[in-house]
């Protein structure tokens, strides 16, 4: 059975850290490229990034470069964001997203994915 959870939303300041996780299971994790999407009140949801099974990243959220960093744990089936330097526009709720492929690439346009976990940011 296919499950993605997330782990590790929280409230923050403004230019403060968090670091949030995906542990998924049910698949063969090591073929499959992962990604971190967010949405917040009124908006789409945004592509932030994507990695693949072999690690290497493709960025789409302009605001987040250098701010965010995508990396995984294959050994572990564990997707990792690593957010620093927090804004209040980054406040959403942060999906992970697992490509229901096995092609291996990114984008990902069609995702298992987890029931998101909140991300606050207060100025």
């Amino acid at each position: 059975q296919v499950q993605v959870v997330e782990n590790g939303g929280d409230s923050v300041q403004a230019g403060g850290s968090l670091r949030l996780s995906c542990t998924a299971s049910g698949f063969f994790f090591s073929v499959k490229s992962m990604g971190w999407f967010r949405q917040s009140p009124g908006k789409e949801r945004e592509a932030m990034l994507c990695i693949k099974p072999d690690g290497s990243v493709a960025s789409y959220a302009d605001s987040v470069k250098g701010r965010f960093t995508i990396s995984r744990d294959n050994s572990k089936n564990t997707l990792y964001l690593q957010m620093n330097r927090l804004k209040p526009d980054d406040t959403a709720i942060y999906y992970c997203a697992v490509d229901q492929s096995s092609w291996g690439r990114c984008p990902i346009t069609n995702a298992y994915w987890g029931q998101g976990t909140q991300v606050t940011v207060s100025s």
